[in-house]
């Protein structure tokens, strides 16, 4: 057994007593000051561990969410119908997807960007339409020419007024035309338009009626409306209540469509037209304005592509010198949508992040003809992705997953129809960031440095600040030593 003794010779704090010691108003002031410090240094300390530290690295990219990236966007076109607007992604090996649809909403604009409707639905129309073969046979007039003058006359006059919308220039207005000026004849004999009343087919040449066609907001030719008395009423911001048929455009479609609209109406001219309720798939409500907001999302794989909007069609031709292809961006993101909440958490730790998630959000690119006719809008995107990682419990864990960008536009001339093109490039390198975990054990360490530190150095200091007065008044009292 070990004696008491024994054990009290290993104590490194051996006690002096009290009557031994002596207090000074030096040592009094450092201990104060000592205190104060090592209070300020364990704050300090404290704040630093609990602080947030990261550390930034580049490495070669190795997402989790597969060879694909989705693209999220909300972008308005004041000049581009919904009737024809289509999203097309291309890339360098070679895929080339058209007019996607599926995951894509389109919603008719006025020129102020606000809604006029409900979403367009454009998956009605058919790809392959087909025509009449009497091409080269000479065709009698049997439409009514239509101008700003009469125009508003006879959609008043007739219940139903079907009007081809044409271009001489144009291929397929062209196809259309013997067709159709046969099946207009064909309807004049068996509904005389002075003895029955009830329809008549009429015609516009877009190219000397450039005001009515653009009042109809048309863009693509040739495009068949039809209007109904009584229903074509114009309302806030000029919108037309009329359709559009995307039918065939052979003699007997033509005629079998013109007979189903006229079958539910009375033989009274007088009297207005009823709402036609078949469901034919070959008619439906034409755009109410002249712009398109398309919203949606698409899946592009992992290199160089392009991202697409422009009018397209099978069956109708575009006049290039007309179209402008000016564009608000309300939303482009690249990589899954992450939520406000998320990204605002994230930001607060590290500040720098998701400034370039959406670059492109709220700027307008506006065409204003001063580089003339033709003119496309180009954005070129470098995308990279950026990885915030935490450990937890030595696992790491991925807090948040992001893609930013840069993003460069121009306008120029284009030889063809123009588009809004956004060429994107993915980068083969990652922004890793990572959270740097702190040990407890090391924040002890420091409380103790600073503890022991500041005691011993306030200490020697009070050793020598009293050695120094007792020195000084030695040599007041002038002893020697």
């Amino acid at each position: 057994m070990f004696s008491t003794s024994r054990i009290k010779s290993v104590d490194f704090y051996r006690k002096i007593p009290r009557d031994l010691t002596e207090a000074s108003l030096s040592g009094a002031g450092l201990s104060i000051i000592a205190a104060l410090s090592m209070m300020f240094l364990f704050g300090m300390e404290l704040s630093n561990y609990l602080a947030v530290s990261t550390s930034t690295s580049v490495i070669v990219d190795k997402s989790s969410d597969g060879d694909f990236l989705r693209i999220d966007f909300n972008i308005s076109f004041p000049a581009l119908s919904c009737e024809f607007a289509s999203v097309d992604v291309s890339d360098i090996l070679g895929t080339n997807r058209l007019n996607i649809t599926k995951t894509i909403r389109k919603f008719s604009i006025d020129p102020d960007l606000n809604p006029t409707g409900a979403e367009f639905h454009s998956d009605l129309s058919s790809n392959f339409i087909k025509h009449g073969d009497d091409l080269d046979e000479e065709s009698v007039d049997g439409s009514v020419p239509l101008h700003g003058s009469n125009f508003d006359k006879f959609s008043h006059q007739y219940p139903i007024l079907v009007v081809n919308f044409f271009a001489p220039w144009c291929y397929w207005s062209n196809r259309l035309k013997p067709s159709w000026e046969k099946a207009a004849n064909l309807i004049r004999e068996r509904y005389d338009p002075e003895a029955d009343g009830r329809i008549l087919l009429g015609k516009v040449d877009c190219t000397m009626e450039v005001d009515l066609c653009r009042r109809h907001h048309i863009q693509g030719y040739p495009s068949i409306r039809i209007f109904r008395k009584g229903s074509d009423v114009r309302g806030d911001h000029g919108h037309h209540d009329h359709e559009s048929y995307y039918g065939d455009r052979d003699t007997e479609s033509l005629v079998k469509t013109m007979e189903s609209l006229i079958a539910s109406i009375p033989t009274e001219s007088k009297k207005l037209a009823l709402e036609d309720k078949s469901n034919d798939g070959i008619k439906r409500p034409a755009p109410s304005a002249g712009g398109c907001r398309i919203e949606g999302y698409v899946r592009v794989k992992k290199v160089p592509g392009n991202l697409i909007i422009s009018a397209r069609s099978g069956s109708h031709s575009f006049d290039a010198s007309q179209m402008n292809m000016s564009h608000v961006i309300s939303h482009l993101s690249f990589g899954r949508r992450i939520s406000p909440r998320i990204l605002s958490d994230v930001k607060r730790l590290i500040p720098y992040l998701g400034r370039s998630h959406d670059r492109l959000n709220g700027r307008s690119f506006i065409n204003h003809r001063d580089l003339g006719a033709n003119v496309t809008i180009e954005h070129y995107l470098q995308v990279v992705k950026t990885e915030v990682v935490t450990t937890r419990s030595s696992h790491e864990h991925s807090l948040i997953e992001e893609y930013e960008y840069t993003a460069h536009s121009s306008l120029a001339q284009s030889l063809h129809i123009p588009v809004t093109k956004f060429h994107f490039e993915l980068s083969p390198m990652q922004v890793l960031i990572t959270e740097n975990p702190k040990s407890f054990s090391h924040f002890i360490t420091n409380i103790c440095a600073i503890i022991g530190g500041i005691f011993t150095v306030a200490g020697i200091l009070d050793s020598i600040f009293h050695n120094t007065i007792r020195l000084m008044k030695k040599v007041e009292l002038g002893k020697n030593f």
